[in-house]
């Protein structure tokens, strides 16, 4: 799976993926999907590492939607710096 950034966990996007556009959030066992238009989440994650992947989400929206056009058409995307 590709990676957007990595911290507690990795945030990562797939090739040719399904709409709408999301993202994955993979933390240990735990996973969830996040929607980029509304930040929906789908799926499961610690409270402390849902709200830096909450965080990321409104810090890059802009850079998410991007990285799904390129991801769409199986592009490579620039990584995100982790949150700190």
């Amino acid at each position: 799976m590709p990676e957007l950034s990595r911290f507690l966990g990795i945030i990562a996007m797939y090739y040719r993926d399904h709409p709408p556009p999301h993202f994955h959030a993979i933390c240990a066992e735990h996973e969830a999907t996040v929607v980029i238009e509304t930040g929906a989440v789908n799926g499961f994650l610690p409270a402390r590492v849902l709200g830096l992947v909450q965080e990321l989400h409104v810090l890059h929206h802009a850079e998410l939607l991007e990285s799904w056009a390129l991801a769409a058409a199986q592009r490579p995307w620039p990584n995100f710096a982790p949150l700190e």
